[in-house]
C-alpha cells in the first residue's frame, strides 16, 4: 500500500483529505505543522507528501526545502497546497522543491490525478 504524508494544520481539511485518500487505497500519515512534517518524512519515508504551504512552527516552503535537501528524503515527491492562487505562489512552491502545486479549495479529482502520476513516476 502506498503511503502519503499529509501535512495540514486545519483539522477539517486534514480529516476530509485523509478520508478521501484512504478510500482511494492510500495509507495516510498526518502532521499538523512543518517541523512535524519534516520529522515524519524522515522517519516514515512516504511515497508522497501533500504539503500545506501556510503552516505553524515551520511553513511549508521551509519544510519542503528541508525534505528535498536531505539525501534520504530528496526523491519523495511533494505537492504544495495553498489557498493562494497567484502564479507567483505556484512558482515559489516549485522553487522550494515542490514537484507540483494545487490550490485550495481542493479539486479532489485533479489532486488525485497528480498524486497518481507522481507516485507512479517515483516508482519507475
Amino acid at each position: 500500500m502506498r503511503r502519503i504524508l499529509l501535512v495540514e494544520d486545519n483539522d477539517l481539511n486534514r480529516d476530509m483529505l485523509s478520508r478521501r485518500l484512504v478510500r482511494l487505497g492510500y495509507e495516510v500519515a498526518v502532521a499538523a505543522d512543518g517541523a512535524e512534517g519534516v520529522k515524519q518524512a524522515q522517519s516514515l519515508l512516504p511515497d508522497l507528501v501533500l504539503m500545506d504551504m501556510s503552516l505553524p512552527v515551520m511553513d511549508g516552503w521551509e519544510a519542503t526545502r528541508q525534505i528535498k535537501s536531505a539525501v534520504e528524503t530528496a526523491a519523495i515527491p511533494v505537492i504544495g497546497l495553498s489557498a493562494h492562487a497567484l502564479s507567483e505562489d505556484a512558482e515559489r512552491a516549485l522553487q522550494a522543491g515542490c514537484d507540483d502545486y494545487d490550490t485550495k479549495p481542493i479539486d479532489f479529482n485533479r489532486l488525485a490525478d497528480k498524486i497518481s502520476r507522481l507516485v507512479k513516476d517515483n516508482l519507475q
